[in-house]
Formats: C-alpha cells, structure tokens, sequence
C-alpha cells in the first residue's frame, strides 16, 4: 500500500494541457491513472494505439467525437467515456474553462509520453 498525492507528481505537458500521472508503469500496478487537464477551447485529435482508455470528467465541459463524427460524447462532471477499440478521437476542451478528466490507462503508460499534435492527424503513443 502507498500513497501519492497529485502535488507530488510532476506534471507533463501533453500538448493541449497537463497530466499528472499519479500511477505509471514503474508502480507494478498494471495500469496508470492521471489527473489531466485540457486547455479551455482546444482542439486534440488523439488515438491510442497501444493502450486502452477510460476518463471521467470531474471538473468544466467539453465534448469527445470519433473519427468520423458518428459519435459523439457531451462530457460533464459525472460522465464517463471510454476508447474500448484504440478509437481515433477529437476531445475538444469548452471554450469557457479547462475540462479535468481522470484518466485510467491500460497497459500502463512509462509516465512521460507527450503528444506531437497536428491539424490533420492524430497523435498517438
């Protein structure tokens, strides 16, 4: 058992916000779990090409859509969404404030992967 507080991590900058990674491969956990912060009005084109992800919003709006626009998730405080099959995806921040997620990886991530974003494709690691 140990304890980590968000305080103590070192935050990551990801491209469009921070990460705080409070669990990472080294832990032996078998996932990571990180406190992560998308600026205010940002636009994120992301897909995870080794690694499954879920992110519960605690904090601000915004909105997660596939690819293809097909689907679309209006993300709030309480809602859940979940990249069950390495979905290419845009998370798009609200324009009025940052959207805090908690973000649950698996496999686990080493802790200090960045995005390279770009207009037309989608980060991944």
């Amino acid at each position: 058992m140990f304890k980590r507080s968000r305080e103590k991590t070192e935050s990551v900058d990801w491209g469009n916000g921070t990460s705080d990674r409070l669990l990472v491969e080294g832990d032996g956990l078998g996932f990571t779990v990180a406190h992560t912060v998308v600026r205010a009005g940002t636009v994120s084109r992301l897909q995870y090409a080794n690694h499954l992800e879920a992110c519960y919003c605690i904090a601000g709006s915004g909105l997660v859509e596939s690819r293809d626009g097909g689907m679309r998730i209006d993300l709030s405080p309480g809602v859940l969404y979940a990249l069950d099959q390495h979905d290419p995806h845009l998370l798009i921040a609200g324009e009025d404030e940052d959207l805090e997620l908690v973000s649950v990886f698996n496999p686990p991530l080493r802790g200090d992967e960045r995005h390279s974003l770009a207009p037309t494709e989608f980060s991944s690691y």
